[in-house]
């Protein structure tokens, strides 16, 4: 396979992406910017930013959009974040409104610079949300929090439908890839959300270099601390400081870990080269 003008392998012929346009595109760029809010969509130069808007959807990122930590495969910015903005879950309710969303996802950086590492500014936004738009269902992507179960609990408590935490790999891999975060530390929290009783959720990527029967035990592990809805998804190089593809996995065996995993007992499998963890969410839900 060749590589393109900045040294990184081409894509392929089935990654190919819906360009970014239209109306409804348009319409949610436009809230989002005057709201002043940020997306983990541009954020974390998400491929699927075209299909998601055109349909109204977004994946909100509150807490701003710089993170503490620095993993490997991800784009958004590293530094010392501002602190956080009380007028935020205000905003994000209004443009949820505006945006006629019936389901949202909301995700977060990691803040290990706040003592309670944002919990506390999670459970705040999911309940200005509720009260505000008492319809609304939500998906709430989680930070580790250092696997400090006192602060999950403030995130469960506040109860949204669905709350989510990415493995992001297999167990080899993860001292490469993910910054500061651990393994076992990432499975203790999906057993904690499981063991509540709201639906829990996890992603992984494959192409880092993982092997067939590493990605199986990911599913047991995660199996094993409850975990329900699985996404699967094709890791992308963000910029030449990331860590390289090592291997463009081809749809049919994304098809063939989908079956696997359902086989196994996930309730509901995304699996395909352009998943990524808040890919058809409302459709998981409903499911």
């Amino acid at each position: 396979m060749g590589h393109d003008l900045k040294g990184r392998k081409r894509l392929p012929h089935w990654m190919r992406m819906q360009m970014p346009g239209g109306k409804n595109y348009m319409q949610v760029k436009d809230v989002v910017e005057k709201n002043k809010l940020h997306t983990i969509c541009t954020s974390g130069n998400c491929p699927n930013i075209g299909e998601c808007w055109a349909e109204g959807t977004a994946t909100f990122m509150i807490l701003g959009d710089t993170c503490t930590r620095s993993c490997k495969f991800c784009a958004v910015h590293t530094g010392r974040p501002l602190p956080p903005d009380p007028d935020e879950p205000r905003r994000l309710a209004e443009s949820i409104r505006k945006m006629n969303i019936k389901h949202a996802v909301i995700t977060s950086v990691d803040r290990d610079d706040l003592d309670d590492k944002g919990a506390g500014y999670w459970a705040e936004t999911i309940r200005v949300l509720k009260s505000e738009l008492p319809e609304l269902t939500m998906e709430t992507l989680i930070p580790d929090m250092d696997g400090r179960p006192e602060l999950i609990r403030q995130v469960i408590d506040a109860a949204p439908e669905v709350i989510s935490h990415n493995l992001e790999t297999v167990r080899r891999l993860t001292p490469q890839i993910r910054s500061r975060a651990k393994y076992a530390t990432s499975l203790e929290v999906i057993r904690q959300i499981s063991s509540s009783g709201l639906i829990s959720k996890s992603g992984i990527m494959l192409g880092l270099g993982e092997t067939e029967p590493e990605i199986i035990a990911t599913m047991d592990d995660l199996l094993e601390v409850g975990c329900e809805v699985l996404t699967i998804g094709q890791y992308l190089q963000p910029t030449l400081g990331h860590l390289p593809v090592e291997e463009y996995i081809v749809p049919e065996k994304f098809a063939e870990y989908k079956g696997i995993a359902l086989l196994k007992g996930f309730r509901h499998v995304e699996s395909s080269p352009l998943v990524r963890s808040s890919y058809r969410a409302e459709q998981q839900l409903r499911k």
